[in-house]
């Protein structure tokens, strides 16, 4: 993995209420810092939608690392206010300011090395989209919340069932509104994960899905260029992009990975007594270290998938597992077939 040198104006950046995407976990497996992440070398918004520094970041961070990733599984982007981690133990800007609301989301684009793939010239899908409630909770302030003991914020999603294996560069994003009522205000925060999907999917994405980064996102798409600050927004307000791919065919909202939860605080203690069997990290090489069999089955009736939500409060949803898997609660807002 290779470490671009942060420059004294990136440190001086740093005392911004900025945050930059530096890690992944799969299936409760925290990947480590930058393994197998294209990530920007300080905390710095991308507010231009023409730049290409809108794909992954400005140039910076770079890995060799390849993450598996099984159809079906929980995944986490994590966020925090510098490199690293926190800046401080009182930093009250990590992992991102609480005044920049808005909405986070992920991408996925399809390539033959994620390794070494050319971040240019994608075609990008959308598998998730955390916007706003009815109550003005948004995406980024449930990241916020679900901080762990290290201080970094977890932004929570759940790769479809139905992506078809193979490698893809995974683009996390944040997009902080809270300057977005004039044109150049809003803040684009993003860094590019290189990961194989792993399982039996086959979903191939209609032209209306996809997506282009720079082209996509206008100045004045009206989820970029918007007042948040009127609580009309709450029920009308459209992310910039395309919606989320749905299994069940089309384009659409996924409901994993569209519904705003309350968040709950992801330990350390969770992360590392997780045993890492579900995921493999591999290099550009492509060998591959025997993963675990993974079933990812989209919920039917009233049972729940394998990293399915079961349960949490305010949850009103089916809380039976499918066989072999069992409902367990990680807090008191979020419940898991595992």
């Amino acid at each position: 993995m290779k470490f671009f040198a942060i420059s004294a104006l990136a440190l001086a950046a740093a005392v911004d209420a900025h945050s930059i995407m530096q890690k992944i976990k799969v299936a409760g497996v925290d990947q480590g810092a930058f393994v197998g992440i294209r990530a920007p070398p300080n905390n710095n918004p991308v507010q231009s939608v023409a730049s290409s520094d809108l794909i992954c970041g400005a140039s910076g961070y770079t890995s060799s690392k390849v993450i598996t990733i099984p159809a079906g599984s929980a995944v986490s982007g994590a966020w925090a206010h510098n490199p690293g981690g926190p800046q401080g133990v009182a930093d009250a800007d990590n992992p991102i300011a609480s005044s920049h609301h808005g909405p986070t989301q992920v991408y996925l684009a399809k390539v033959s090395d994620a390794s070494t793939a050319s971040q240019t010239g994608l075609s990008w899908f959308k598998i998730a989209a955390n916007t706003v409630t009815s109550s003005g909770v948004w995406g980024v302030d449930v990241m916020n919340k679900n901080v762990d003991s290290a201080g970094y914020g977890w932004q929570d999603f759940t790769m479809p069932s139905c992506i078809a294996p193979g490698n893809y560069l995974m683009r996390v994003e944040i997009v902080a509104l809270h300057s977005a009522s004039s044109s150049g205000g809003a803040q684009f925060y993003q860094s590019c994960a290189q990961i194989q999907v792993t399982g039996s999917g086959s979903f191939s994405p209609a032209s209306s899905d996809l997506a282009s980064f720079p082209g996509t996102y206008s100045a004045s798409d009206p989820g970029i260029l918007v007042n948040i600050y009127s609580s009309s927004i709450y029920t009308s307000y459209q992310a910039p992009g395309p919606k989320p791919i749905s299994c069940g065919g089309g384009s659409g909202s996924s409901p994993a990975s569209t519904t705003t939860k309350a968040a709950t605080p992801t330990t350390t203690a969770s992360t590392t007594t997780a045993k890492p069997v579900t995921t493999t990290l591999v290099t550009s090489t492509k060998t591959t270290i025997a993963a675990a069999t993974t079933t990812s089955k989209a919920s039917t009736g009233g049972t729940v998938a394998q990293y399915g939500q079961c349960g949490g409060s305010g949850y009103t949803g089916p809380t039976t597992c499918a066989s072999p898997y069992t409902c367990k609660a990680n807090g008191a807002y979020y419940s898991q077939c595992v």
